[in-house]
């Protein structure tokens, strides 16, 4: 798509009076102070002045016209081949807006320069490969909820057709299969909200100085039973000074589906350590278990959106595969990191969170 010609015309404009300007002004000095000093330089010699200096004039303004025409046309000429060339990315945004308004957020601008325009087509390509990122994330995860939501939705039809059509009694195991397939279902759109929550929650975060350790202590308290049911015993190591700047709301949910993570995940009859180091400028917190079904490949995928590895997050579990996501989600809100390592079979997933605010 060409350059819109009212742009063009307007600047091609601009530069048309600043050359007219230019050449009034050099008419005006030739008429006032060198045909004034011409006239000075006649009489010195005692030359009559007049005849010389009309012709001197008129020689000097029929110049001045031919050289002003030449200059105008070159001038012009040269104006609109350069600001055709230099303004040409404008056309290809305006085109590329146009692609991005009717949903294609694939359009690229090839940015050859590196004055204003080729950094505003550098950042033009930043922002559509943004919408393009979170398109793709929207269509993505509107598939992952249409395909997790299948399964309950499909037993609890079947246990409904079974009612109906008399092949199954609706004893009390059905109907306890029946509530069970019900609960997951509402988990997991409780779960989808939550990671929607997560999603926006840059905008609604109240941070506050507090101690991440306390916190913990508080959180694991209603999990102690849990854990020893499956005799699974929780090391917790924090440093003195754990204060982080930092939304404590979302940092609680934060540490709840890292501990729910680690009740569903953790073998029975091992240890969970959770750590909690400073650095100078972040607070780390890390959760660390035995993960012997899980390999090297899995570790960076377990932050995704309903990822499930074969075996060790399998549906049995009753997870969705969210609880990680919406960690990620939370922490990087804050400004941290989050992340998985894996080393000699024991899986750590770890966060970071900033100790200063950022006005500090």
């Amino acid at each position: 798509m060409s350059l819109s010609p009212r742009l063009l015309w307007k600047l091609l404009l601009i530069n048309s009076l600043v050359i007219v300007s230019v050449i009034v002004m050099v008419w005006l000095s030739v008429d006032y102070l060198a045909a004034a000093y011409f006239v000075k330089l006649m009489e010195k010699y005692h030359i009559s002045p007049e005849p010389a200096h009309e012709m001197f004039v008129g020689a000097v303004h029929r110049y001045l016209v031919w050289a002003s025409i030449a200059a105008f046309l070159i001038a012009a000429l040269l104006s609109f081949v350069m600001m055709r060339r230099a303004l040409a990315p404008l056309g290809r945004m305006t085109q590329a807006a146009r692609q991005i308004a009717e949903g294609d957020y694939r359009a690229v601008i090839e940015a050859r320069t590196r004055d204003e325009i080729g950094q505003l087509a550098r950042a033009f390509n930043l922002m559509a490969a943004s919408l393009d990122k979170n398109e793709r994330l929207r269509k993505q995860l509107i598939i992952d909820v249409a395909h997790e939501l299948r399964t309950p939705l499909t037993n609890i039809r079947g246990y409904l057709e079974g009612f109906i059509d008399g092949v199954l009694a609706p004893s009390r195991e059905n109907l306890e299969s029946l509530h069970e397939e019900t609960l997951r279902l509402a988990l997991l759109v409780e779960d989808v909200l939550e990671l929607a929550r997560a999603d926006i929650s840059r905008a609604g975060l109240r941070p506050q100085f507090f101690s991440v350790g306390e916190y913990l202590h508080k959180l694991l308290a209603p999990y102690k039973k849990s854990f020893a049911d499956k005799k699974i015993e929780t090391l917790v190591q924090s440093d003195s000074d754990d204060r982080v700047w930092a939304d404590p709301a979302k940092i609680s949910r934060v540490l709840k589906n890292l501990l729910q993570n680690a009740l569903q995940y953790t073998p029975n009859g091992s240890r969970v350590t959770i750590q909690v180091t400073k650095s100078p400028d972040y607070v780390t917190v890390a959760f660390t278990n035995p993960a012997p079904e899980i390999g090297e490949e899995e570790a960076p995928l377990l932050f995704e959106r309903f990822y499930r590895g074969e075996k060790s997050r399998s549906r049995d579990l009753g997870g969705a595969g969210i609880g990680l996501s919406i960690v990620k989600e939370l922490v990087e809100a804050h400004g941290g990191k989050a992340g998985a390592d894996l080393s000699d079979q024991r899986l750590s997933i770890w966060f970071t969170l900033p100790v200063k605010s950022p006005s500090s």
